[in-house]
């Protein structure tokens, strides 16, 4: 049977809503990845059988199918197919477990998996506009869910004080701020050129940020809430991409694999809370693996509120210091359908960085959904 493995993955930087990059049309950051991954691996973008791009708010500029527009944007031969996904956050994870499935089933040879979003240019919400998505039928059993009274609940159901959480929030800063200051975003960066300056780093980082400052913040959900602007993830604007392709394709065209997608799972839970799905995805995925929490040398966890990594923690009994090791959406930025590709590509760099054998990503997505990713190193 087929396998599915990572040859190369990239990423833009993240930047912070109206910031570095939001005057580039999303089309043309997704492009820009494409283009990288072409320059990077030197392979001719026609041996190239879909790209599977994630994107959430698919309207005005996102819209039509970005993933084709993007194929074209970049120049790559009309033979080049691209469909856009829709998974809420985990929309460009979902995208690779997608290219997987095709690669072992053997509908693709090579696929790039990867996803977009300009919450500078396209705001979150802006595809429902002034119209209600959920029917009478759903309502009547679960009511309009809120993802922030979601994470509000979260927090008091797992006994999570505000100064923890503000204390994530910090190291979240404070570890990204490390990796940039080290260097080790560098092997995943695909800088921008854009206002006459390159951008090559993550605009969102706080390195001045203190408990005290962060304790200042008001909880915009309820008046005694945990949750705050700055224990939340920030909007922004960013594309990331990975190009998958089976063994013998990779050996045929001389390319040295960096990871294999070892085993994908899908959860869901209650849609109220809506952001628990991360734990029995995690749970499920190892058990498919035939691992246990202790043989994962690093997760991905996305920090879409802070009580989101510690409930999981929590639950799972993963080791701290391999969560999140450069930081994550607190921190970097959640460009929604971009953030699933973003997180695998920091995962696989960071693995084949440190020779971790095994690493997990997994994420929260509205309508209480997760994706859950083990993936193993093979540099």
């Amino acid at each position: 049977m087929p396998d599915a493995v990572i040859v190369d993955a990239v990423r833009t930087p993240l930047g912070k809503r109206n910031g570095v990059l939001a005057d580039i049309h999303p089309a043309d950051l997704s492009a820009h990845v494409l283009t990288q991954l072409v320059e990077r691996t030197g392979v001719d973008p026609a041996v190239i059988d879909d790209v599977i791009w994630g994107c959430v708010s698919q309207i005005g500029e996102q819209t039509y199918d970005i993933a084709r527009t993007a194929v074209l944007a970049a120049g790559w031969p009309h033979s080049v197919t691209g469909v856009t996904v829709d998974r809420q956050c985990g929309s460009s994870q979902q995208s690779v477990h997608f290219a997987a499935a095709g690669l072992v089933a053997g509908h693709y040879d090579a696929v790039v998996a990867g996803g977009v979003e300009s919450m500078s240019r396209v705001p979150m919400g802006s595809s429902t506009a002034d119209q209600q998505p959920y029917p009478p039928s759903f309502q009547n059993q679960y009511g309009i869910p809120h993802q922030g009274l979601g994470a509000e609940t979260m927090a008091e159901r797992w006994g999570l004080s505000r100064a923890r959480l503000d204390e994530f929030a910090l190291r979240s800063h404070a570890r990204a701020a490390a990796a940039q200051d080290e260097g080790r975003f560098s092997a995943e960066m695909a800088p921008v050129t854009t206002g006459g300056r390159m951008v090559a780093s993550d605009e969102g980082v706080r390195r001045g940020s203190t408990l005290e400052t962060l304790a200042g913040l008001k909880s915009p959900f309820k008046d005694d809430g945990v949750i705050s602007a700055g224990n939340a993830s920030q909007i922004s604007d960013g594309a990331a991409a990975l190009l998958m392709m089976t063994t013998e394709k990779a050996t045929e065209l001389g390319l040295r694999p960096i990871a294999r997608v070892h085993t994908v799972a899908l959860a869901g839970d209650d849609p109220v809370l809506m952001l628990g799905a991360p734990i029995p995805a995690t749970a499920k995925a190892l058990r498919r693996a035939g691992l246990s929490i202790g043989d994962i040398g690093a997760f991905e966890v996305n920090e879409a509120f802070a009580p989101v990594p510690l409930a999981w923690l929590a639950e799972t009994g993963a080791d701290e210091a391999a969560l999140n090791p450069l930081g994550g959406a607190i921190a970097l930025g959640h460009p929604l359908g971009a953030s699933g590709a973003r997180l695998m590509t920091t995962l696989v760099h960071h693995m084949r960085s440190n020779g971790i054998r095994y690493g997990l990503q997994t994420m929260c997505e509205a309508g209480g959904q997760a994706n859950a990713t083990v993936i193993e190193s093979l540099a």
